[in-house]
C-alpha cells in the first residue's frame, strides 16, 4: 500500500530525482569519498590563490586581477554542484525541487557562460601585455577591468536566464529522474516528450557560436599573434617569461573548451548520459581543482607571494 501511495506522489510531484553520478557504479561510498576530497583541495587552492592575490601588492594587476575573478567563478561553480551531490548521499535523500533545479541550472550556466567571457578577456589582456606593451597601463587600467568583470558576470547571467527559463517549460513525460548528479539543460532536455530538436538547432546552437565557437576564435587568434610577436623577440628571459604565462592560460583553456565542445556542439544522441556525467566532472571538479595549480606552480610571482606568506607565518610561530 505504501508502495502505491509513493508511485502516486512522485507522479504527481513536480520534483525530480537526482540519481547521482555514475549510478550503476558499485562502490557509490569510495566514489563521494574522492568527490568531496577533489572539493575540498579545489576549495582550499583557489581561496589561497585570492587570499595571495589580495595580500601581495606585486600581485595587484590586471592579469592577477582577472584570475582572481577566474577563481571566484571556480569556487561557485563547483559549489554549485557538488555540496547538494554529497548532501543527498549522506542523507539518502536525491529529491530537488522544481524551483531548486531551476536555479541550479541557472547558476550553473552563469557561471560557465562568464568562464567563456573571461577566458576570453584574458587572453586579450596577454595580447596586449606581449604585442603592445607600451599601451598596457591604458588598454588594461582599473576601470577596464571591472568593466570586463561586469560584462563577463552579466554576458553570462543573461544568457543563463534564457538556457533556463525556455527548458524548464517542456513538458515532461514519464519518470522525473535526471541521469545525472544535477541538474544541467542536455539532461532535462532528453526528459521532455515534445520534440526538442527546434531548440537545440537554434536557441542552443546561437548561445553555443556567441560563448563558445567566437570567444575560441579570438583566443586562437591572439595567441597566433601573441607567438608571432614573442618569435620577433631578442631577450631570451622575456621569450620565457611572455611563454610560460601563454602556456598556462591555453593549459585551461584547453580542458575548459574540450568538454563544452562535446556536450553542447554535438547532438545529444552522439553522446551516452555517462559520458555527459564524465565530461561534466571535468567542467566542474577538475578544473576548479586545476586551474589555481596551473596558475601557481608556473608563475614565479605567486611562488614568491606563497613563499612570504608562509615564512611570514612560521617567523611569528616562532616568535
Amino acid at each position: 500500500m505504501s508502495n502505491v501511495t509513493g508511485i502516486k506522489e512522485n507522479e504527481t510531484s513536480t520534483d525530480f530525482v537526482l540519481l547521482g553520478l555514475f549510478p550503476r557504479f558499485g562502490h557509490p561510498s569510495l566514489l563521494v569519498l574522492i568527490i568531496l576530497l577533489l572539493y575540498t583541495s579545489a576549495f582550499a587552492g583557489n581561496s589561497t590563490l585570492l587570499l595571495l592575490i589580495w595580500l601581495d601588492p606585486r600581485l595587484h594587476a590586471p592579469m592577477y586581477f582577472l584570475l582572481s575573478q577566474l577563481s571566484v567563478i571556480d569556487l561557485a561553480y563547483i559549489s554549485s554542484t557538488v555540496p547538494k551531490m554529497l548532501a543527498n548521499h549522506f542523507s539518502g535523500k536525491r529529491s530537488i525541487s522544481f524551483l531548486a533545479c531551476a536555479a541550479q541550472m541557472f547558476a550553473f550556466l552563469t557561471l560557465g557562460l562568464a568562464e567563456c567571457i573571461l577566458l576570453t578577456l584574458m587572453a586579450y589582456d596577454r595580447y596586449v601585455a606581449v604585442c603592445n606593451p607600451l599601451r598596457y597601463t591604458v588598454l588594461m587600467s582599473p576601470k577596464v577591468c571591472l568593466q570586463m568583470a561586469a560584462s563577463a558576470w552579466a554576458g553570462g547571467a543573461l544568457a543563463a536566464l534564457v538556457h533556463t527559463v525556455y527548458p524548464m517549460h517542456f513538458p515532461i513525460c514519464g519518470s522525473r529522474e535526471i541521469n545525472h548528479y544535477f541538474c544541467e539543460m542536455p539532461a532535462i532536455l532528453r526528459m521532455s516528450c515534445v520534440d526538442t530538436s527546434i531548440y537545440e538547432m537554434t536557441v542552443v546552437s546561437i548561445i553555443c557560436i556567441v560563448f563558445v565557437l567566437l570567444p575560441l576564435g579570438f583566443i586562437v587568434s591572439s595567441y597566433i599573434l601573441i607567438f608571432l610577436t614573442v618569435l620577433r623577440m631578442n631577450s631570451p628571459e622575456g621569450r620565457r617569461k611572455a611563454l610560460a604565462t601563454c602556456s598556462s592560460h591555453l593549459a585551461v583553456v584547453s580542458l575548459y573548451y574540450g568538454p563544452a565542445l562535446v556536450i553542447y556542439m554535438t547532438p545529444q544522441s552522439a553522446h551516452t548520459a555517462e559520458q555527459d556525467q564524465g565530461l561534466s566532472m571535468i567542467n566542474t571538479i577538475f578544473t576548479p581543482l586545476l586551474n589555481p595549480l596551473i596558475y601557481s606552480l608556473r608563475n614565479k610571482d605567486v611562488l614568491t607571494a606563497l613563499r612570504k606568506v608562509v615564512g611570514r607565518r612560521g617567523t611569528l610561530k616562532w616568535t
